[in-house]
Order: C-alpha cells, then sequence, then structure tokens
C-alpha cells in the first residue's frame, strides 16, 4: 500500500527521523536538527524551530527518466534527467538531512498531460473507464508522499471527468483557489491546506498552503470549460484567503502558483486577468511567506520579492521543468509575541541528475512503462524518405507539410458538399520541437506522435485575405531584425522577445517571403494566392488547433472568426490515422516551399 504523505504529520518526532553522516558519524535527524537550531531553542534565548518545504512543477507526465519520442534515456545539451523517479531520492535525501517530519511536498500544476505515459493512461487505457487503472502519476505522487499540488492549465486538457477520476486517485489535494464552479462561484477544488508540524517546543507550526492556477484556462481549454468552470485572476483570490489563512492561525502561508513570475500574458485583452502573476500576487498581497512558481518552464533558483504594503521580502523559487530541479524552501521561525513568525526564508534547486532513480518508483511502475512503450513502437507506415524539424524555424520543410497536409485533407473531407466546400483551404501549423522526424522506412506511432505533443484538436474557421496577412505578420514576429548584407546565425535569428517556437506559424496554401531586415509589422511580401496578389476581401476556411483558435499566443482575428467545424479528436491521433491509411509516406506528393526568408527581397538561405 502506498504511504500517505499525512501519515507523517503531527507525530512523534522518532517516527519519521532519518540518518546521515557528520563528520563520519552517524547522527539521527532529529540530533542534527538541534545542532543546527532546527526545533531548538538555544539555551535561555528565544524558542526556535526550522523546517523546509520541497517543490516540483510542470511536470508533465514524466515518471521515468525516458523519452518515449526517441525510446530511449531521456538527454538534452545540458545533461538534464527528468522525472519523478529522480525526485523521489532527491526528496528521501531533503528527509533524511532534515527529519521527515520538518518537511513538506508541495507541487505547482501541469501533471497528467505531456508524455506519452500521460496520453496512454488518458486515452488508450483511460483511468475513467470502469475498473480502470490508477495513474501513473498518482501512484508515483502517493509514493513519494505529496501534500498538495496546484492545479496546472494541462490538467483541463483531457476533460473534467479524467480530472476528477485523478483527483480522486491522489492520496493528497488537488489546490485551485481560482477555480470555481460557473453558477454558484463557489470553489471548484479545495482552496487551500492546512498542515501542522509538531515542533520540540509543544508549539505546534500551522503551514497554510493556498494552490492558484492559470486563468488561461478559460481560453485554452474553453471546450472542456466553458459553462462548467470559471478562473478569476490569482491576485485577486490570494488577496481573499491570504487574511483568511491569517486569522484561521497560519503561522506561514505559501502559494503554490500555477503562473509565472514575469507579470505577462499571452492572452492579450481577451480576459482581464494577468497569466504570469506570481510576483505580482508576492508584491501586492500582504501575509504571503513563500511562493512556489510554475508554468513558465522557467528556472528561477531563489528571488526575493518585496511586499509593498509591509516591506517584507516574499521568496520565490520555479524548479525547472519535467522534475529537472527540485525547490528546497528553507523557513527558520521564532517563537515571539505568543506566536511563530518568520525570521528567515530561503530557496535553492537541487538537479535531478545528481541523484539515482528510486527503485521504488520505477519497480511500481515497471508495467505501465512497458506497455507504453510497446504501444508507441507500433509500424503504422512507411516513408520513402528522412524528414526532420531540425531547420523547421527558419525553412519551410516538407515535416511541417506534412502537417498541413493532413489537416487540410481533414478539413476539406469535413466541409466536402456543403456550403464552404468549393472556399480554399489554407492551413497553420508550428515546430513543436526542433528534433522531431520522421524517418525512412517504418514509421511509428512515437515518430507522428512527436510532430504533435500537445493534445490540440482541429477547427476550420472563415477568414480572409486582409486577416491572413496580418495573422502572418503577427506570426513573424518570432525572428529577430537581421539588417541585409551580413552573416545570419541561426542560433540568434529566432524566438524574439522570447517568442516560443509554438507560437510562430507557418501557413501553407498560399506562398509569402518574411523580410527579416524590416520590423515587425511589416515583414510580409509577395503574399499571392496561386499566381496572384492575395484578395483582401477573399475568403478563406484556415485549418487550426483550438489553442490558437481559442486564443492561444494572441494571434489577431481568428478567435473572433466564424468556426465552420470542429473535430473532438487530437490532431496528433489524425496524423496518425492519416498515415495509417497511406500506408506510404512520400513528401514529393506534397512538399512545397511556399515560405521563404529574405533580406530586401534576397533570400537568406
Amino acid at each position: 500500500m502506498p504511504l500517505n504523505r499525512r501519515t507523517f504529520l503531527g507525530t512523534s518526532a522518532a517516527a519519521g527521523a532519518g540518518v546521515a553522516m557528520v563528520g563520519g558519524v552517524a547522527v539521527p535527524a532529529e540530533a542534527r536538527g538541534q545542532e543546527s537550531g532546527r526545533g531548538h531553542g538555544g539555551g535561555h534565548g528565544p524558542k526556535r524551530y526550522s523546517f523546509t518545504v520541497m517543490g516540483t512543477t510542470d511536470l508533465h507526465g514524466h515518471v521515468f527518466n525516458w523519452d518515449y519520442f526517441t525510446d530511449k534515456e531521456y538527454d538534452d545539451a545540458a545533461h538534464n534527467d527528468v522525472g519523478l523517479a529522480k525526485i523521489s531520492t532527491l526528496v528521501e535525501g531533503i528527509r533524511a538531512e532534515k527529519g521527515r517530519h520538518n518537511t513538506l511536498m508541495i507541487d505547482a500544476g501541469d501533471t497528467i498531460q505531456g508524455t506519452q505515459l500521460a496520453y496512454y493512461y488518458a486515452r488508450i487505457d483511460p483511468i475513467t473507464a470502469k475498473r480502470g487503472p490508477v495513474h501513473p502519476m498518482a501512484q508515483a505522487m502517493n509514493v513519494i508522499g505529496y501534500d498538495a499540488a496546484a492545479l496546472g492549465n494541462h490538467e483541463f486538457n483531457y476533460g473534467i471527468p479524467l480530472l476528477r477520476k485523478f483527483e480522486e486517485q491522489c492520496d493528497f489535494p488537488l489546490l485551485g483557489a481560482n477555480a470555481l464552479d460557473a453558477k454558484t462561484l463557489r470553489p471548484a477544488f479545495t482552496p487551500y491546506v492546512m498542515k501542522t508540524l509538531r515542533t520540540p517546543h509543544g508549539r505546534d507550526v500551522r503551514v497554510a498552503i493556498l494552490g492558484l492556477t492559470n486563468p488561461g484556462i478559460a481560453i485554452w481549454d474553453k471546450a472542456n470549460v466553458q459553462g462548467k468552470m470559471t478562473f478569476p485572476g490569482l491576485e485577486e483570490q490570494a488577496a481573499k484567503y491570504v487574511p483568511r489563512l491569517r486569522s484561521m492561525g497560519a503561522d506561514v502561508v505559501i502559494v503554490s502558483a500555477h503562473s509565472g513570475a514575469s507579470g505577462t500574458s499571452s492572452y492579450g485583452d481577451q480576459i482581464p486577468y494577468v497569466e504570469n502573476a506570481a510576483g505580482l500576487v508576492a508584491e501586492k498581497v500582504p501575509g504571503i511567506d513563500a511562493i512556489l512558481v510554475g508554468h513558465a518552464h522557467v528556472e528561477i533558483p531563489e528571488r526575493l520579492v518585496e511586499n509593498k504594503e509591509t516591506g517584507k521580502p516574499v521568496v520565490l523559487s520555479e524548479p525547472l521543468l519535467w522534475g529537472e530541479r527540485l525547490t528546497v524552501f528553507d523557513f527558520d521561525l521564532v517563537w515571539e509575541r505568543g506566536r511563530w513568525a518568520v525570521e528567515k526564508a530561503g530557496a535553492r534547486v537541487l538537479n535531478s541528475n545528481t541523484a539515482v532513480e528510486d527503485p521504488r518508483i520505477t519497480g511500481l511502475l515497471a508495467d505501465e512503462h512497458k506497455k507504453v512503450v510497446a504501444y508507441v513502437n507500433q509500424v503504422i507506415g512507411t516513408s520513402v524518405a528522412e524528414m526532420t524539424t531540425a531547420d523547421a524555424p527558419w525553412k519551410d520543410e516538407p515535416i511541417i507539410d506534412l502537417i498541413n497536409k493532413v489537416q487540410a485533407d481533414t478539413v476539406q473531407a469535413a466541409l466536402a458538399g456543403g456550403e464552404y466546400a468549393a472556399l480554399p483551404v489554407l492551413s497553420q501549423a508550428s515546430c513543436f520541437s526542433r528534433s522531431a522526424r520522421i524517418p525512412a522506412g517504418d514509421v511509428t506511432i512515437k515518430d507522428a506522435a512527436g510532430l504533435y505533443p500537445f493534445e490540440n484538436t482541429l477547427e476550420a474557421r472563415l477568414v480572409t485575405g486582409a486577416q491572413i496577412r496580418d495573422y502572418l505578420e503577427f506570426s513573424a514576429r518570432y525572428y529577430v531584425q537581421t539588417p541585409a548584407g551580413g552573416p545570419v546565425d541561426t542560433s540568434n535569428l529566432t524566438n524574439a522577445d522570447d517568442t516560443p517556437d509554438y507560437n510562430y506559424d507557418a501557413v501553407s496554401g498560399l506562398t509569402y517571403e518574411i523580410d527579416i531586415a524590416k520590423a515587425p509589422g511589416s515583414r510580409i511580401a509577395n503574399l499571392r494566392f496561386g499566381d496572384k496578389a492575395i484578395d483582401p476581401a477573399a475568403q478563406f476556411v484556415l485549418a487550426v488547433n483550438n489553442y490558437r483558435a481559442s486564443g492561444g499566443g494572441n494571434f489577431p482575428h481568428v478567435p473572433a472568426a466564424q468556426q465552420l467545424w470542429a473535430n473532438s479528436d487530437e490532431i496528433r491521433n489524425t496524423i496518425i490515422a492519416w498515415l495509417q491509411a497511406k500506408g506510404t509516406v512520400d513528401a514529393a506528393e506534397f512538399a512545397s516551399v511556399d515560405w521563404k526568408l529574405t533580406r530586401d527581397g534576397t533570400p537568406v538561405f
């Protein structure tokens, strides 16, 4: 039976004491804590107590240090490792050092989407089936002993019923103080949890953990949440709950926020809330001691933000995604004026590549791992030649044309015989991964799935030629302005203003040039449909993913455009089915150079 984290809270000091080597001598954790001031008053001075909170975020279905798209151990250029199996080893090390009863473990969301392991137990062998399996992420997190996890936006990708089943399988609460029932405006999930830590002084410490999720869910997963849930801003809900938690006796308030720290948003004015609001929450809402930051996929070992009202520092930390890092918050408390107060708080991150995988986790989920490996290695067709995304961020590559071909064919078939059947179909696609490939020879599910790692679905929207031009201009902001004549360094050519690869769209069905010597907003040249300049008033059908159609990336026009058709199946599955039906893929049948980069009219490549 998996250990429930709550078993270890409120028990005697001896119950969870670990052992470590100090100066070559085995020292129990409790004794070490007293030597360092952890739970010790220091003679006749004030009572003091120290405890530690560990945190992960954006795990995205990573349990093993494994890449299901390449079918081998995960590795990247920085030699990062991933997965909860390695996190578990780091966690147990901290517990042995600090004393298990002096630690808490939390997460900041995006847990059940991202790997083929997560996908398999959402769609292929779903946890929602009658007598269905327990989600691998729930199993692993239960064994590790999480105390709470905030909801991430990707928790809603598979629909609310699957999320509710996952919630039921977890031995810890999923927190979302700003995830409200659309009808009653009452919390749809547990807003917070209060944990009690026993000290040697007979005065317990009460630690409140408030969970906040991302308001962008209302846009990005509109099909799953509209009319069911609503998501107000993080700052607004924190201002409501933090005073309440303090009045309930919380000595320490920690926020687990699925929201970056930058204060920026990707959804423009579609909703009146900030996407990456963790820094603003720290700055504007008094009474918070620390924030575990998520969503942004960046590493923040420690950042101190001064609260404007109290002048006190709030410590923020964001561990790197996928379990590559573990945040460790250390709190030093002092007893004064009849209560515990935070005297000092700090944060750091530990690197998973310094740890071995915990055999408790890998052994527990070995069968699930094998099933998914077998699934992703199923052959679904053959390819005449290899196609890769290595140059796709700056060249029109056949592998992106393949995505657009599948999407355009699917939309044309769906509209056949209807009012809009005669309109030309355009299609948008992004380079989601620069390492995706379709090999020459056998093509497997993992190859096709690697093209589309997100659970996006396909829609058809009605747009005009003028709107398409605006759309392409917006997309072209992705390139760094580069003067004509000099050399071009592809390592510094893309991702201008931190625009991610998935927010650069290539559009098929017409031809155009992107003049990167010009400023953003005036880069699209020679935009043509067929052999003529595009008619601004002409109507087109755009095959577009639901993320973009719902406003993801804040691209113009499409969210307000008339929806002509929508599909409930993931684009990934549509690609797999298309390849299976086709049997053999020959890029010569669909690949073409529809767009290219230029400088003052001269092609860059």
